[in-house]
């Protein structure tokens, strides 16, 4: 037996589980300490009341025989899929087949899963910083990966790869740096991808808290993207799922990958819960859907209270307009981790070391507005005190 030694290139810990161990370390060591953790992005406001009725309502079905349902599609339900199509689709002129749309147990596993859709020799371009996952499930694959740098001085807009990649992740809005990607901005890598034959797999999880009309909310806005993208999303911001686990991938026949997709479903995946189907169906509701906005309009004043409070102490901060995620500067030349420490120890205020996000992370940290609101309040005036 051989192992995949690719694991072996792996850092030792991941990043959101070495900065709960830190959370936890301190807390046991200060047991009457009151920390706020303003690090990792869950949601905290519970579940909108449309998505919870009908969830009991798909409870209700499954107990009894006449409306129990076993086994569903692997590509998820049709009453799902169409009401993705309906709402998330159409208004922004874009149409789609029903057999492109394939609903998931959230965005973080097709992530991964769709990275078995391409040779191990492709070369892969990802932003840097960027969410860990996009980079360790195509290291575990042995794949070689090009970062494409995002800082001040380029606006956070990552640059075209000057060498041919095979595969580009994109997530706009960005998680971590909070900042979104404009319509010529995106336009330039579906020309890339359409003239190199490369694919853009575009993580759109965040796309509810956009504003600008400058933003795009889906990749497929952009003229040839269906020939080059996979669009994945997630209902785990969107509409508190975090716990509940659904979301969905966009696979356009265009793309050539459609029928190899179908194909790995219908043999890993035996689909998405009924339950949770029956909730997301929920959030496309007139009465579902003012409630997913309010969430969302929540977690953007958060994000502003949070925005404005570090820029009033005066630290230097980017992102939490369209996005929910402040990326801020660490002061006085502090490492990321040293800074994360620092704030523990005398604010007890958890961020996320911007460095675990990769190196073009480093001296930054990031917020998430997916806080009590209250706990945001509390961080700056701790912060003011000192």
């Amino acid at each position: 037996m051989e192992k995949n030694s690719n694991f072996d290139k792996l850092e030792n810990n991941y990043l959101f589980t070495e900065v709960f161990n830190r959370k936890q370390a301190y807390m046991a060591a200060h047991p009457d300490a009151r920390v706020l953790n303003l690090g990792i992005g869950d949601v905290t406001l519970p579940l909108p009341e449309a998505v919870i009725t009908a969830m009991h309502r798909a409870v209700d079905e499954l107990s009894h025989r006449d409306t129990f349902h076993g086994y569903g599609l692997e590509q998820g339900c049709d009453f799902l899929r169409r009401a993705i199509i309906e709402h998330d689709y159409r208004p922004l002129g874009i149409e789609l087949d029903i057999e492109e749309v394939f609903i998931s147990d959230g965005a973080g596993s097709d992530l991964g899963n769709t990275s078995e859709l391409f040779s191990s020799a492709n070369r892969v371009a990802v932003q840097d910083p960027v969410y860990p996952a996009y980079v360790d499930t195509n290291v575990m694959a042995g794949r070689e990966i090009v970062y494409m740098p995002c800082h001040p001085q380029n606006g956070f807009a990552a640059a075209l790869p000057k060498e041919h990649v095979d595969l580009i992740y994109l997530c706009s809005p960005n998680n971590p740096t909070g900042t979104a990607m404009t319509r010529p901005q995106l336009e330039r890598f579906v020309n890339y991808a359409r003239e190199e034959g490369s694919i853009i797999i575009f993580d759109a999880a965040y796309e509810v808290f956009v504003d600008d009309p400058e933003v795009p909310h889906s990749i497929y806005e952009i003229e040839g993207a269906q020939e080059v993208a996979i669009e994945i999303r997630s209902y785990s911001k969107t509409a508190g799922f975090t716990g509940v686990r659904c979301g969905y991938t966009v696979v356009p026949k265009a793309t050539g990958l459609q029928h190899m997709w179908y194909r790995r479903q219908c043999t890993k995946y035996n689909g998405t819960s009924y339950i949770s189907q029956r909730g997301a169906e929920a959030t496309y509701t007139a009465e579902g859907r003012a409630q997913v906005m309010d969430h969302i309009r929540y977690y953007k004043q958060t994000a502003r209270l949070l925005t404005e409070g570090l820029k009033g102490l005066g630290y230097e901060v980017y992102g939490g307009q369209n996005a929910p995620y402040i990326w801020c500067k660490t002061p006085q030349g502090m490492g990321s981790w040293e800074f994360f420490d620092y704030l523990l120890e005398h604010y007890r205020v958890v961020c996320v070391p911007g460095v675990g996000f990769g190196r073009s992370g480093e001296g930054f940290v990031r917020f998430s507005a997916f806080s009590d609101r209250a706990d945001c309040e509390e961080a700056t005036k701790r912060l003011n005190r000192h």
